[in-house]
């Protein structure tokens, strides 16, 4: 007898076009091979990212013929959240999100509360690889390896989860009455788990489609991209029309130290990606953050700074340091001192360097990327070890 196997949910998905993986134009072009008007793209963009439904169902402008066709050729980010976590000040949340072939990813709302002049920010910090091939000693994701690349499409769905969140429940600042709710997203930061530019087509088509102004409409001065110094992604950055933020994955000021965390520094040593940031920054005219991972004993002594104000104080007024206090990983690091800290910066004002700390954010739901999906896998194999 012969047996006809299903496919399954996945293969079902797979046959299936995500639609978060197109831009306008690109989505026009679809509906006119499926036989529709053009037009009808457009209207579906707005459903989803100005509307932000999830169901073709709830676009009721569309004929329900038209509405059951998408249903069957088409989906709109098949992604599902295994665990969500929110920190008790409710500032930090986390999601671990299952792929539709299994794989794991996390994605991070950061909320900020009004600050001075400064508005009330809400902040994605997104992934865009599950796993990484870069191996930085001091990250989560980076100990775990490379599974794959994330399609436009999953990338794109990380922020719209967050930004259906603040829609259907506005966020407030605890203790500050006065301050007005936040019900979208501001910023995205592409500092989740992978490497950015290792996947650079892909991440870049999901910047277009959150910049579109017919879509999300999300300004492209509030995306950062990071990246552990990819020397030759840089330089093609520098030539996008969009004009995005870098972020540079530095660690270190010298390139014994940093080869020790990031082997990426062995292939694009120190003094090729600082010439690679200076045609950045004459390309864009834009500021360069680096990213500054700060492990106690390891690279934050007063020398360190020393040598990290020489190396970047030629870029004046395009570098600035942000200051990371180390989250708590398996690799055993430890977050220096607040006295440590601030000597740290000073030493770095005296090079005429502008920097920043980041404020520790999420530490009581493993908010560093790779801790969460981590913790879940560990629990997971327990689980089928006791049973």
């Amino acid at each position: 007898m012969n047996t006809i196997t299903q496919p399954s949910t996945t293969q079902q998905h797979q046959q299936k076009t995500d639609l978060l993986s197109l831009t306008l134009p690109e989505m026009k072009a679809w509906f006119v091979e499926q036989g529709e008007e053009a037009y009808r793209a457009k209207q579906v963009y707005s459903w989803i990212y100005q509307r932000l439904v999830t169901d073709f169902e709830e676009m009721t402008n569309l004929p329900k013929a038209l509405r059951q066709r998408l249903a069957d050729k088409a989906s709109i980010g098949p992604i599902v959240v295994r665990s969500e976590l929110h920190s008790k000040d409710d500032r930090t949340r986390k999601i671990l999100i299952e792929l539709e072939d299994g794989k794991l990813i996390e994605s991070v709302l950061m909320l900020y509360p009004p600050l001075g002049e400064s508005s009330a920010r809400a902040t994605v910090c997104v992934s865009s690889q599950a796993g990484c091939a870069y191996g930085c000693t001091f990250c989560a994701t980076g100990q775990m390896g490379f599974d794959r690349h994330l399609r436009a499409g999953e990338i794109v769905a990380q922020v719209l989860f967050f930004a259906r969140e603040l829609r259907k429940a506005p966020w407030k600042a605890a203790g500050l009455p006065a301050s007005a709710p936040i019900d979208h997203i501001t910023n995205i930061v592409l500092m989740g788990m992978g490497e950015p530019l290792h996947n650079y087509k892909n991440v870049l088509q999901a910047l277009r489609i959150l910049n579109s102004k017919d879509g999300f409409n999300l300004g492209a001065r509030h995306m950062t991209v990071s990246t552990v110094g990819l020397v030759p992604a840089i330089r093609k950055l520098s030539q996008e029309p969009l004009q995005i933020n870098l972020a540079i994955s530095l660690h270190a000021p010298s390139d014994e130290a940093r080869s020790q965390t990031m082997p990426i520094n062995r292939k694009y040593p120190l003094r090729e990606l600082l010439s690679a940031c200076q045609d950045y920054i004459q390309a864009t005219g834009r500021q360069v953050t680096f990213e500054y991972v700060l492990l106690s004993g390891v690279n934050d002594t007063p020398d360190h700074a020393n040598q990290l104000g020489e190396l970047l104080s030629p870029l004046h007024q395009f570098a600035h340091v942000n200051c990371i206090p180390v989250n708590q990983t398996a690799a055993g690091y430890r977050p220096p001192t607040p006295d440590a800290i601030r000597t740290f910066r000073a030493i770095l004002n005296q090079h005429g360097v502008s920097n920043s700390v980041r404020a520790e954010r999420g530490d009581d739901i493993a908010a560093a990327c790779g801790q969460l999906r981590t913790r879940f896998e560990q629990r997971k194999q327990l689980s089928v070890i006791n049973n």
